[in-house]
């Protein structure tokens, strides 16, 4: 197995969600007398094909061209039969080996878009929990926007040697702080307030004291907290970079080293084009800044490609300059992108 750690970086591996797309005219989508795959590598390596169902052509995602190709496999792989339920439950398989071989400390669970009924949403996540246990030995990350459902998944976790996390708690959720208690969990608190998200660094900081306070007062260890100061896009706001790095740098001052600070740093680059960089260049900052983790992909983003990207190429200079507020509106970074420069 990989290891579960680069550096001291703990990625929260976040590809195992039902809110995961493919483009349909991507590369990995193909059609053959008329029907419709999704190409993957099998665990032995070998190419396969899941079927993409006649059910889900009928959806909305699929008419505007989205296939969440994760939340297909978990349906097919719990409702079908014969060798549709075999390949479904090889492509959730490979999905979670590659977050595992990338670098992964956690596997991210997230279902609520499997379904818009509550009891379907907590029967996916006992399923998928249960499911990732005889896949790897990596602790699993549970995340929902009910608590319901999260609690579905601590419920049905059995590693006792490895701690979960439950993904997350904030101040408009106190009471998922008493879910981690109940189950032993690792938790991730947000800076989300209690009517929303924060606005500034000032906000992150306030939020997140009061909610790891909240934490420590109930008996969480401050080494078992990761907080989230919350990630926005820098295409919406120059600033939103240097509010998130900013509230990184006074919390880690403030809790010292045990804590750990993470964050779905990908959030940063949405709606730009070429994320990676953008990417990785927000989370080399983030790590000077003082986080010690983040909620992302490492297929994608593998911490040995973030952290050996070259640093000062014309197109790292650039995302970096953008993200810490000194390109108005992205327009050198779009401009050099459009000149194919990046």
């Amino acid at each position: 197995m990989a290891s579960a750690n680069f550096n001291n970086f703990t990625v929260i591996g976040e590809n195992v969600h039902t809110t995961r797309v493919l483009l349909r005219k991507g590369k990995r989508v193909i059609a053959e007398d008329g029907i419709e795959y999704i190409r993957f590598n099998s665990v032995d390596g070998s190419e396969n094909r899941l079927v993409i169902p006649d059910s889900y052509k009928s959806t909305q995602d699929y008419e505007e061209g989205r296939i969440k190709h994760v939340k297909i496999a978990v349906s097919s792989s719990m409702e079908q039969s014969g060798t549709e339920k075999e390949v479904a439950l090889d492509y959730l398989a490979s999905l979670v080996r590659a977050q595992e071989q990338t670098g992964a400390s956690f596997i991210d669970v997230n279902v609520d878009e499997i379904s818009v009924k509550l009891s379907e949403q907590k029967a996916a996540m006992s399923w998928l929990v249960d499911l990732i246990q005889k896949y790897s030995d990596l602790p699993v990350s549970i995340d929902s926007s009910n608590l319901e459902v999260i609690e579905m998944g601590l419920k049905n976790y059995r590693n006792t040697g490895i701690k979960p996390l439950l993904n997350s708690a904030s101040l408009e959720r106190v009471d998922a702080l008493d879910l981690a208690i109940r189950y032993e969990a690792r938790v991730v608190v947000t800076a989300a307030g209690n009517k929303g998200m924060p606005n500034g660094s000032n906000e992150r900081v306030e939020n997140s004291s009061k909610i790891i306070e909240a934490a420590l007062i109930k008996g969480i260890n401050l080494n078992e907290i990761y907080i989230d100061p919350l990630v926005f896009p820098i295409s919406v706001d120059k600033e939103f970079g240097n509010h998130c790095l900013d509230a990184i740098r006074e919390l880690r001052n403030i809790f010292g080293t045990e804590i750990h600070i993470t964050g779905g740093m990908s959030n940063v680059s949405f709606g730009l084009p070429g994320r990676k960089l953008v990417n990785k260049a927000f989370i080399n900052l983030a790590r000077e800044a003082g986080a010690d983790g983040g909620i992302i992909d490492p297929v994608q983003l593998s911490p040995d490609k973030i952290f050996n990207v070259d640093k000062v190429s014309f197109g790292y200079r650039l995302a970096e300059n953008m993200l810490l507020g000194k390109d108005e509106y992205c327009k050198s970074y779009l401009k050099a992108w459009r000149n194919g420069e990046l």
